[in-house]
């Protein structure tokens, strides 16, 4: 199964980004091989729609999951029709995250909020 996460930095100590469309980077994580691939986030300087335009960089991806802290409703509008399920984060650790998705702890996410349309997020 491939997971996907918005976070800070391309590698596996950085953290969780808490915003969804603005992260610098997804990180693309194969729950079986162990194999994880980082992806620039073309759409976080997008002077408008980067939670879409992220959304869909990530559907393009083939993904099953997505965990995250919370998720913008036009991103989370794309994310759900493409099928891919939603999980909420429990904290900034991306191992942290990636094991309690394999073992089942981990919330769908419902924290879909307005979104921040123009300002940010971060």
């Amino acid at each position: 199964m491939k997971i996907v996460l918005p976070v800070d930095d391309k590698n596996m100590e950085t953290d969780v980004c808490i915003s969804f469309g603005r992260t610098p980077y997804f990180l693309i994580f194969d729950t079986e091989s162990k194999e994880s691939t980082f992806l620039a986030n073309h759409a976080a300087n997008s002077q408008g729609g980067a939670g879409i335009k992220a959304a869909q960089a990530i559907v393009d991806q083939k993904v099953d999951a997505l965990l995250a802290p919370r998720c913008g409703k036009n991103a989370a509008e794309v994310i759900s029709a493409a099928e891919i399920k939603m999980y909420k984060t429990m904290n900034n650790s991306i191992m942290d995250n990636i094991n309690a998705f394999n073992d089942g702890k981990l919330a769908l996410l419902e924290d879909i909020h307005a979104g921040f349309h123009g300002v940010g997020g971060r």
